[in-house]
């Protein structure tokens, strides 16, 4: 048999596998950790301040805990059996149940915001499905359940800076756009890959002040069509080419920030969504962002 060359540049693994292990041990103290442990009676007293009605018994640091648990495939009955186990190991405090559970995480507010000013950030789409069927049950009986759709903007260090989610229909350029108008004070350049290349996008971008680094279509007119801002980028994209308007631009940077994170959400907690009404689809899906980021705050 004829031995293919391999297409490129051989691979070189340049990963610090020491940093790396440290950061796995780090993620397994981090998802068993009952740190709520420490702060349940000052959290209660905070929570039940001013509150009208039966006072909150459980602090919302152990529900994020059980939160992030849920993420990791464990359903409501066994996390309640993982609270019942620590308390009967660690401090025999009162016992949550599986619906009391149930219905508190659907009540967390998982939120995003940007870490500084000054952010590269890139904007990408990707999907969630919400089943486990293969594509060959789709096919074969034509069983069509959608999917999730999961818009991101993150910034070049691998953080989530805001997130918006949808159905298959959600518009990712649209969706890019809010995004950048809720936090532009903190954005100093934009990527995106071709899906970006629009009038819109470079019209917002340049009202704003920030500089835009958006791959060309290959097609795109030189003329200006009332948008100067576009008209500019598409002469130096076609003047220097791909490779060195890369090189230029950094736009290798935009895979951290956006496909980088999906890998990584995806990788420790699925593609799967388990929920099946269509709002507690979205909470779940945000769900696994939000651990995501919980876990990169923490450095595992």
């Amino acid at each position: 048999m004829v031995k293919k060359n391999r297409w490129g540049k051989k691979y070189k693994d340049k990963r610090d596998w020491k940093s790396y292990n440290k950061r796995l041990v780090n993620r397994g103290m981090f998802y068993i950790n009952p740190v709520f442990l420490d702060t349940w009676l000052e959290e209660t007293k905070a929570m039940n301040h001013g509150k009208v009605g039966q006072p909150y018994l459980y602090p919302k640091s152990m529900i994020e805990f059980l939160s992030v648990l849920h993420t990791k495939n464990f359903d409501y009955r066994g996390l309640e059996g993982i609270a019942r186990g620590l308390s009967n190991r660690l401090g025999n405090f009162p016992i949550i149940s599986f619906s009391q559970i149930r219905k508190r995480i659907i009540e967390l507010k998982y939120s995003f915001s940007p870490k500084k000013n000054n952010l590269l950030v890139a904007v990408d789409g990707s999907g969630l499905k919400v089943s486990n069927r293969g594509d060959w049950i789709r096919k074969q009986w034509k069983i069509e359940r959608g999917w999730i759709k999961v818009v991101i903007m993150g910034d070049e260090e691998g953080n989530i800076v805001d997130i918006r989610i949808g159905n298959e229909n959600l518009d990712e350029k649209a969706s890019g756009r809010g995004m950048v108008r809720k936090n532009h004070n903190n954005i100093d350049k934009f990527m995106g890959d071709g899906l970006h290349d629009c009038k819109d996008n470079f019209k917002l971008l340049d009202q704003l002040g920030i500089e835009p680094v958006i791959k060309i279509r290959k097609n795109a007119s030189t003329k200006r069509k009332g948008c100067l801002a576009r008209q500019k980028e598409v002469l130096t994209y076609k003047e220097l080419g791909y490779k060195k308007w890369a090189k230029k631009k950094q736009y290798g940077k935009r895979w951290p920030a956006s496909e980088g994170i999906f890998s990584g959400v995806k990788g420790i907690f699925g593609e799967n969504i388990r929920s099946h009404k269509t709002r507690y689809m979205y909470h779940e899906a945000k769900a696994k962002f939000w651990a995501y980021q919980k876990i990169k705050d923490l450095g595992a």
